[in-house]
């Protein structure tokens, strides 16, 4: 692997891309540390040090930490992937984007436009929450100092506007990896955020009592994690399709057998994330009334991670949300539809209403199997931190593993393909 990796470094046009998205990821992590206009740095620092919102944990962990920075990459890449889950969503209720989503290249390109501008519009939807919590003592509960010094009106706005052109920003070199680089831009970006705050969780696991035997337990834990998540995310069920022999014009077409993919884990990372966003709103939910039964009930069982109430729910959202995700990304009759259209079968199975209906069967099947991988990868974590009587700002867990290895894969299949085409010997040889 280390001479085939030398080699990418030895191939020019290659080395260009590796140089290129090495350097974007640099220049995205710069800008996580740079404060906003108006935002005070050191104050932040210290606000940061005195306080811990369990709230914004996950939100900073994303954002490779700019977020309690007030950073100018403080909301990192999260607008854009929730606008691009929206307009996902959005193909199922406006039969528009489902006809944009059919129309090939140019459809996509249109789709992309929307996504851009719901992104611009959440970052600045965000942006005024995220400033609205750090003057009313929200977003570092207990700090003594204010992280904005200056709270006029013209001051706010800057940094509410250099947050957005922020997001904007982010947005734009994660289009540029993807172009000219090597990999998927927002997914590198998002494996640049985990991977930078990385070496802290697992520095401040060591500094805990008995940190060396708790260091040592969550590092075998992430070693067989990342071996579950390997070997489930490269598992497939290859539905077999037969094309019958067709003649157009002179030309004898047909007749090759190929084979539908179909994933263990179809819907990926998303439904831990759908789960992990929903379960934020009760927490939100009761901070508008501290003393209220209902609110120091939902603050008991559900601001505290390591509870029993918060992973039970927590697990079957998973479940649902793989099956929802599922269901939208896989549409088994548009696939029995193309089958059809070029003369295509799956063997034993007639074409049309039946080979929808056994695409259906099968997909249901694997994503039970899935759905509960996804639900233990998300909980084992969380409940081997909750065994060692760590802080719960430990906020390293099985979704960001799943992201790491997820994306770690997927870069080095695509090195490894252009490796290939140049007649070199790949990664994964």
């Amino acid at each position: 692997m280390l001479s085939a990796f030398a080699q990418a470094f030895r191939t020019p046009d290659l080395r260009r891309k590796l140089l290129f998205t090495l350097g974007i990821m640099a220049l995205f992590r710069l800008g996580a540390f740079i404060p906003a206009p108006g935002v005070s740095y050191a104050n932040v620092q210290q606000c940061a040090a005195a306080s811990s919102n369990s709230i914004m944990d996950m939100v900073n962990l994303f954002s490779g930490g700019g977020l309690l920075q007030l950073s100018v990459f403080a909301l990192g890449i999260m607008p854009y992937i929730t606008a691009s889950i929206i307009i996902q969503l959005l193909r199922v209720a406006i039969p528009r984007f489902e006809e944009l989503h059919k129309e090939g290249q140019a459809g996509t390109a249109k789709l992309t436009q929307y996504t851009r501008y719901l992104t611009l519009g959440l970052g600045l939807l965000q942006s005024v929450t995220v400033v609205t919590l750090a003057i009313s003592d929200r977003l570092y509960p207990g700090c003594p100092v204010s992280p904005i010094p200056d709270e006029s009106p013209w001051n706010l706005f800057l940094v509410v506007l250099a947050m957005t052109v922020g997001t904007g920003l982010i947005m734009w070199l994660g289009e540029l990896i993807t172009e000219r680089g090597v990999g998927n831009g927002m997914s590198l970006l998002i494996f640049t955020s985990i991977v930078a705050s990385f070496p802290a969780q697992m520095i401040s696991l060591a500094g805990g009592a008995n940190g060396f035997a708790n260091l040592t337990i969550m590092l075998l834990v992430i070693l067989l994690i990342t071996l579950a998540v390997v070997f489930v995310e490269q598992s497939q069920r290859r539905i077999p399709v037969q094309y019958a022999k067709r003649m157009v014009g002179r030309r004898l077409y047909g007749g090759s057998t190929t084979y539908i993919p179909l994933r263990i884990n179809q819907a990926g990372v998303i439904p831990v994330i759908f789960a992990s966003s929903i379960l934020q709103i009760p927490v939100l939910a009761a901070q508008f009334a501290p003393t209220a039964p209902w609110s120091l009930w939902l603050q008991e069982h559900f601001l505290v991670r390591q509870g029993v109430w918060y992973m039970l729910v927590y697990g079957l959202l998973i479940v649902f949300f793989a099956f929802f995700y599922t269901s939208i990304t896989f549409n088994p009759e548009e696939v029995a539809d193309n089958m059809k259209r070029y003369g295509g079968f799956i063997p034993g199975i007639r074409a049309g209403k039946p080979t929808a209906d056994y695409l259906n069967y099968v997909m249901t099947r694997l994503t039970w199997p899935g759905s509960i991988y996804l639900a233990i990868v998300a909980l084992v974590p969380v409940v081997v931190i909750a065994s060692m009587g760590v802080s719960q700002s430990m906020q390293f867990g099985g979704t960001t593993i799943m992201i790491m290895v997820g994306v770690g894969l997927q870069t080095v299949k695509e090195i490894d393909s252009q490796l290939q085409q140049r007649h070199y010997e790949g990664f994964l040889q």
